[in-house]
């Protein structure tokens, strides 16, 4: 949690996200993922000053247990001094103890984005679902918050100014715009009307231009003349040399000794990687999220 310092910006994560999202995908399947289809509402998480603190919280935590479909699970929430945003002991169930920071007795507001992220982990135990190490951990825990539709609550959280800021979780600011994007480009819903921090929008929306660069790279069509240019000149080397350079690109070619020459690359949706032949005009569905791709290779 930022409290007051500085906030760290850009997309220093972007590798850990995009396995964070290929994993959602292979481990609960598309179907499941578009359960998923509706975000948290900002009625159903609401928390005014006049409200109960134990009781309201309580309240969150259900809301939260009830989106991510934890139906036996519940959730004991009590506040100390701590320096982290909260904590969860991630025992056996059905009981979780969530610790929040002090801080949220009075930023009630961001109680909601404090629980999403806490409530994750819980149900990213339950699947069994992690990566090695914290910092990486953390990241897949922010990310699937945000893609599976509670996660617009830690960008919510962040605000900055001149005199002071906050901000909640481990990715940045315009990460969390980039999959809460990635989301949106998937069911069609736009989290930033639901934003009261006008940073949370800017981030959003420099999140979305770059979620668009991920549907505009070679060989798609969408590609614009520079990468199709680049995309040329690559695939010619790789075709006399069968060794080409990769470095910088999306893109890989291969081939065995007696085979067509293929090209890999990244769903724009899932990251899952597709190969195709190197022949021209081709449709191609990714087999992890379904979606049907235009590409020129």
């Amino acid at each position: 949690m930022a409290n007051g310092g500085p906030v760290e910006h850009g997309y220093p994560h972007l590798d850990t996200v995009r396995a964070s999202i290929t994993a959602l995908y292979k481990r609960l399947s598309y179907d499941t993922i578009h359960t998923f289809s509706a975000s948290v509402a900002p009625a159903d998480v609401a928390f005014a000053d006049v409200d109960d603190l134990h009781l309201g919280a309580q309240r969150v935590a259900r809301e939260m247990v009830r989106h991510y479909r934890l139906p036996d699970a519940r959730m004991i929430v009590g506040f100390r001094e701590m320096t982290h945003a909260a904590h969860v002991e991630l025992a056996a169930g059905p009981e979780y103890f969530i610790e929040l920071n002090d801080r949220f007795r009075t930023h009630r507001r961001d109680i909601g984005a404090a629980l999403a992220h806490e409530v994750m982990h819980v149900y990213l135990h339950r699947l069994d679902l992690s990566f090695p190490g914290t910092r990486d951990n953390e990241i897949l825990t922010d990310t699937a918050a945000a893609y599976l539709g509670a996660g617009w609550l830690l960008l919510d959280a962040f605000r900055e100014d001149a005199a002071s800021s906050q901000k909640l979780g481990y990715l940045t600011p315009e990460e969390f715009g980039y999959v809460l994007a990635k989301r949106a480009l998937v069911f069609g819903e736009d989290p930033s009307v639901w934003f009261t921090s006008p940073q949370a929008y800017t981030a959003y929306a420099k999140g979305m231009t770059r979620a668009r660069l991920d549907e505009q790279q070679p060989p798609l069509t969408a590609a614009g003349w520079a990468g199709r240019r680049r995309y040329a000149r690559d695939r010619r080397h790789a075709q006399d040399h069968r060794a080409p350079d990769h470095a910088g690109v999306p893109y890989t070619f291969a081939s065995d000794d007696r085979g067509p020459l293929r090209v890999s690359f990244p769903c724009p949706t899932c990251h899952q990687r597709i190969r195709v032949p190197v022949s021209g005009r081709v449709r191609a569905r990714c087999a992890l999220c379904r979606t049907v791709l235009e590409c020129d290779t």
